[in-house]
């Protein structure tokens, strides 16, 4: 495995804090050349930690309304698979989760209104398999993220042995 040191964690909070952020900026923050953080960078989309860089849209601006969480019971998983395939291509759907709980799988769905929710959920309840779907339409969102927390391997390294010194 990989280890994240202090100058790949900054280029990472950087990227997640302001993703079109020019690499000779990174360069200056860091204290590198901007070919070294080039490759530093490259190096990282090799690993997949990172995975791309995406511009965040404002759905209610493009007309998506509804946000909704639907939980999806699947009666075995021999049908998971498939269904998962079935949901990958549905526009509407931006998450998948296998969860523990109350049903097999959350999703986490946008549509323009009520009416193509309603369409959506019709057409995952037709789905072969699918016993039961519950949904929650989201009234309000204080906080959407997709920002992970990063630190260097040192840091949590010793995080976990002062844990289990304790």
């Amino acid at each position: 495995m990989w280890r994240i040191d202090e100058i790949d964690a900054t280029i990472l909070c950087l990227l997640q804090d302001h993703g079109r952020i020019k690499r000779s900026m990174i360069a200056e923050h860091v204290g590198l050349t901007a070919p070294s953080v080039s490759d530093r960078m490259q190096k990282l989309e090799q690993r997949g930690i990172i995975q791309g860089y995406h511009a965040v849209l404002d759905a209610k601006q493009l007309h998506h309304d509804i946000t909704a969480f639907i939980r999806v019971s699947v009666d075995t998983s021999s049908r998971y698979q498939p269904m998962l395939d079935y949901l990958s291509d549905c526009v509407e759907i931006l998450e998948i989760h296998s969860i523990t709980g109350e049903g097999t799988h959350i999703l986490k769905a946008r549509t323009r209104n009520t009416a193509s929710l309603e369409n959506l959920l019709s057409r995952i309840q037709a789905w072969p398999g699918v016993t039961s779907t519950h949904t929650s339409i989201v009234l309000s969102t204080f906080k959407e993220s997709r920002r992970v927390a990063v630190e260097p391997e040192r840091k949590r390294r010793s995080r976990t042995s002062s844990t289990s010194e304790s």
